[in-house]
């Protein structure tokens, strides 16, 4: 258990994972500090044998006035690979917090989209007395009726942004500003009254932006942000959470994904 940081950068290596690897962390970041999550690379999940699941668990105490920063390379998972991850997080009325969950469609280099078996991403966040504040789970298997590929269409990288607490006021309101903006000229949604629509190709049909984002609020009084996204490409997600996060330099003396 690590705790006490006053924004320190953590470089956590999680990866790779083969062959039903299991990894536990636990962190508590006292009062009043400041600590960042980060890894040196994406997370990569090799091929997995027979049912055997690559896992990891994460839970993390976030004290009084405290900010934790989770801002992660993308997951990316080989061929028949099967992964989970569960992260919890514990928070007190003024805690603060920001997570970068997200995930690539595959090996590029080897060919491989959306080839992997399950991949399953729970985050949770919980006010005292073990309040639900923030539930969400994320799972894609072969199983399911509609493969994996067929599903995401033409889309190679998912993505979810968690914003939460006090100390971040300015960063959501800079945040849902900026995705709002960037919807409406990615749908070419007029301001006048004029009416909408959304770009068509020469056939006149719709056609989907290579790069889509929604936001909304949640928790008490709005205090969240949850921030989702679908990209064709790796580079847009990266250059996406630069800009939205650059408000973040202030706290943590760099910006994140710089």
């Amino acid at each position: 258990m690590l705790s006490g940081f006053t924004a320190s950068p953590m470089a956590v290596a999680l990866s790779p994972y083969s062959l039903g690897d299991s990894i536990s962390v636990e962190f508590t970041i006292g009062d009043g500090c400041t600590a960042v999550l980060t890894t040196q690379s994406s997370t990569k999940v090799y091929k997995s044998l027979g049912s055997k699941c690559s896992e990891q668990v994460l839970e993390a105490r976030i004290g009084s006035g405290a900010l934790f920063v989770v801002i992660p390379d993308p997951v990316t998972c080989f061929s028949t690979a099967r992964y989970s991850q569960k992260q919890v997080f514990r928070v007190v009325s003024d805690s603060s917090l920001i997570i970068v969950d997200w995930f690539t469609s595959g090996h590029h280099e080897s060919g491989e989209k959306w080839d992997f078996e399950l991949y399953r991403s729970s985050n949770c966040i919980f006010a005292e007395g073990n309040q639900p504040v923030f539930l969400d789970t994320v799972l894609l298997e072969q199983s399911s009726p509609v493969d994996i590929a067929e599903s995401m269409h033409e889309y190679q990288v998912i993505a979810m942004v968690l914003i939460y607490g006090p100390k971040l006021k300015h960063v959501q309101d800079q945040v849902q500003e900026n995705v709002k903006r960037l919807m409406s000229q990615q749908l070419q949604i007029p301001s006048t009254r004029l009416g909408c629509c959304a770009k068509t190709n020469s056939d006149n049909c719709l056609v989907r932006p290579a790069f889509i984002a929604s936001c909304s609020a949640f928790g008490p009084k709005g205090m969240g942000v949850v921030v989702r996204v679908a990209s064709t490409t790796t580079e847009a997600v990266y250059r996406f959470l630069h800009h939205q996060l650059a408000g973040m330099e202030p706290l943590l003396g760099v910006s994140p994904y710089s």
